[in-house]
């Protein structure tokens, strides 16, 4: 009788999992969605498409219209930002509505002497607030961001805490700032939060514009300056690209946001956390390929 009743229910169990029932009486139950990043200890995991292979540690692309994710990789993971950073400095400095023309001076403090990052502003060069405010955000230079934060009415203190009120009030709350150049591990945020983030700034026509400049030519005294942005997608006919900003910092690794049009879709992209120079624009070139349709380049590029 015993075997009679064994047989029955291994029937049952047979029939159930073919028909796919869930079984979840008596057994375990195993997530798939919980996943540790090398530099986190809790992530958000919902997987690029199987066809599109991402190598950025966190992804998101979501249809800006829409408000649907297209991709998500670990877009919950709150991360190191870097200078994505410089995009909230620039809303900012823009909602405060200072006076773009008034001529500011690169000073001793607003040297990098955390990280001794390079710069082509030298202490004692003059430039305008709006010139700080478009090499800060085009070529991502940091003591144009800091300085653009030491001028702010009651200096750097107030600034980070403008810039965290602002987070707030766009419903940020995986995002906090610690300093106006993202020169500061302590600035983070998710890859969905930075998505809002960036539809946000979208809605400023000076940081689409700076942000998108191929180049620029500071003219101060005796002195040119040129910058590049640091984005090369830019020179490339084959985007179109509305806003867009990189950032590195060791603990962030290389990241990329940007508002494009893609597939005659507009979409906001979120690439963090990439390892190697080159690969934060391979894969944003990947999603591109991959909404179009086209087929996924064979050539891989190391780095």
């Amino acid at each position: 009788m015993a075997r009679r009743y064994g047989r029955a229910f291994l029937v049952i169990l047979l029939c159930m999992v073919m028909l796919g029932v869930p079984l979840t009486t008596g057994f375990a139950k195993t997530s798939k969605s919980s996943v540790t990043h090398k530099h986190y200890a809790s992530v958000g995991v919902t997987r690029a498409p199987h066809n599109l292979v991402l190598r950025s540690a966190s992804a998101l692309v979501e249809d800006q219209q829409t408000g649907e994710f297209l991709v998500q990789k670990h877009a919950a993971a709150v991360v190191p930002i870097a200078s994505i950073t410089k995009i909230m400095t620039a809303m900012v400095v823009l909602d405060a509505q200072m006076n773009l023309q008034e001529s500011l001076m690169i000073k001793s403090e607003d040297v990098d002497n955390l990280r001794h990052s390079r710069s082509r502003l030298p202490v004692g060069v003059r430039l305008t607030r709006e010139e700080a405010l478009l090499v800060a955000l085009m070529a991502s230079e940091n003591r144009a961001a800091h300085i653009l934060g030491r001028t702010y009415p009651g200096g750097i203190d107030a600034f980070v805490k403008a810039m965290n009120g602002k987070a707030q009030s766009l419903g940020l709350a995986e995002t906090r700032f610690k300093d106006p150049t993202g020169l500061s591990s302590g600035n983070v945020s998710s890859a969905r939060n930075l998505a809002r983030m960036v539809n946000a700034a979208y809605n400023y026509p000076l940081i689409r514009e700076f942000t998108t400049r191929d180049e620029a030519t500071i003219h101060s005294g005796r002195r040119t300056l040129s910058f590049r942005n640091t984005n090369r997608l830019i020179r490339s006919p084959s985007w179109q690209i509305g806003l867009s900003k990189t950032g590195f910092i060791d603990e962030a690794g290389r990241c990329l946001v940007m508002q494009a049009n893609v597939a005659q879709r507009p979409v906001l992209i979120v690439l963090l956390d990439a390892q190697g120079k080159l690969t934060r624009f391979g894969d944003a070139n990947r999603i591109k390929q991959w909404m179009e349709g086209a087929p996924p380049s064979r050539r891989t590029r190391k780095g």
